[in-house]
């Protein structure tokens, strides 16, 4: 059963930082897709970053790049967002998801797993 547990939200001043942490467990072998998602209220789930594990190849939505990175530690089998220069429009609960395989990004009815969620208020 694989299981990804985030941590790391919490409230922070426009212009600052946080790192959002993803420990997955349960898989035992396979490249995939590793992302992170994020929900604001009333909107739709939105994937902002994703990481294929097999190459380490990135993707981001236009909305964060240049100010989040995605990355993975494989020994500690975890998932990193690194998020700079936040804003408002960034608040969000942020979700860490995966699929298996080959396909990246993919969208949120292609996620096979899903985290629980961590909550990231950005106050102006």
């Amino acid at each position: 059963q694989v299981q990804l547990v985030e941590s790391g939200g919490g409230s922070v001043q426009a212009g600052g930082a946080l790192r959002l942490s993803c420990a997955a467990s349960g898989y035992t072998y396979g490249s995939r897709c590793m992302a992170w998602f994020r929900q604001a209220p009333g909107k739709e789930r939105e994937g902002v970053a994703f990481i294929y594990t097999g190459a380490g190849r990135t993707y981001y939505a236009d909305s964060v790049k240049g100010r989040f990175t995605i990355s993975q530690d494989n020994a500690k089998n975890t998932l990193y967002l690194q998020m700079n220069s936040l804003k408002p429009e960034d608040t969000a609960m942020y979700y860490c998801a995966a699929k298996g395989g080959t396909w990246c990004p993919v969208s949120p009815v292609e996620v096979a797993y899903w985290g629980q969620g961590t909550q990231v208020t950005v106050s102006s």
